[in-house]
């Protein structure tokens, strides 16, 4: 008996499962993030496997037919010295081969059993992919929070806190953005000073707050961006409007003139809950929209591919299929 592995390492978590050749899932395993230009590459890799070693349980390492890791930051292993670091990893763990691919990858086949199509992630980042033969060969956007990343976690918090700015200099009336975003950043008692008129004080306190921290964390008023949306508030209303926008052209560019081939939506950003992830859809209407469900079946059927071929059976489910493990 074979068995094949996937891997979804993420910047936050890793998780990976074990899959027979009839699509059940024979175990799981969870490890902190993995992403090689966020962690150490030696720690990143030690985490996917941890993961994998969790996920094997009992099962003999050599027996593994196949395994796809879906890593975010897969590029890191360009440098041949990162790359060999995995690498003895894979060999420490007993697993061979293993196929590293972008996570943009195993969220797509997550979602559709189609060969071409298109991507478009938007997580704490953004970046689109045209996907052929299940493999992204070009991309839109991706260039990071310095760069790019528009309509992105980050890019929603960054305009989030430009908006109340904007507000603070020009003396407009502060909505429900503007007030979450000052209580946020420099608490509570904020709210109430920017009613008694100290306005000058608090654009230049959120200015230094915003610029005391990495700017990877102007993501985390992402959410509020989402929130005084819902509540009508047409400042929010504007950003998760231009944020669809931007999305939709990077995918778009993805994609041949006239291509009537899935897109798969991945991340947060995206969910359809969310005003960004609508107004996409919105967008989008007319052409096969998908939701990403769960990138590691996406990596698990990958893996099954390239081992048992094109009629390998999809896990469907992680959760539901390892409550029948053995």
């Amino acid at each position: 008996m074979t068995h094949v592995i996937g891997v979804d390492a993420g910047g936050t978590s890793t998780r990976a499962i074990a899959v027979d050749a009839s699509g059940v899932v024979l175990g799981a395993g969870r490890a902190g993030g993995a992403n090689p230009n966020s962690h150490p590459p030696a720690e990143a890799a030690a985490r996917i496997a941890s993961a994998i070693t969790e996920a094997l349980g009992g099962l003999d390492p050599a027996a593994t037919a196949a395994c796809v890791v879906g890593m975010a930051g897969v590029s890191k292993l360009s440098d041949p010295a990162i790359a060999e670091i995995f690498e003895t990893t894979w060999k420490n763990v007993g697993i061979s081969p293993v196929r590293t691919v972008p996570d943009s990858e195993v969220a797509y086949a997550s979602a559709t059993s189609a060969p071409d199509g298109s991507v478009l992630v938007a997580g704490t980042g953004s970046i689109a992919g045209r996907v052929r033969g299940r493999r992204v060969v070009s991309t839109a956007g991706g260039y990071g929070w310095l760069l790019g990343d528009e309509g992105s976690a980050y890019w929603l918090g960054r305009e989030a806190v430009r908006s109340t700015l904007d507000v603070l200099g020009l003396g407009g009336e502060p909505g429900p953005l503007a007030r979450a975003v000052l209580a946020e950043a420099l608490g509570p008692s904020a709210v109430d000073s920017v009613d008694s008129g100290d306005r000058a004080g608090l654009w230049r306190a959120l200015i230094t707050s915003a610029n005391s921290e990495a700017p990877i964390r102007l993501a985390r008023f992402a959410p509020f961006v989402s929130r005084a949306d819902r509540e009508g508030d047409p400042a929010a209303d504007e950003i998760t409007t231009r944020a669809a926008a931007h999305l939709v052209t990077n995918v778009m560019a993805a994609r041949d003139p006239g291509e009537t081939t899935p897109i798969v939506l991945v991340g947060s950003v995206l969910s359809p809950e969310g005003p960004v992830g609508a107004k996409v859809r919105a967008e989008l209407t007319g052409l096969e929209a998908l939701t990403s469900t769960d990138g590691v079946l996406g990596a698990a059927w990958l893996a099954a591919v390239d081992a048992y071929g094109e009629g390998a059976p999809r896990p469907v489910s992680a959760a539901e299929n390892t409550k029948n493990a053995p």
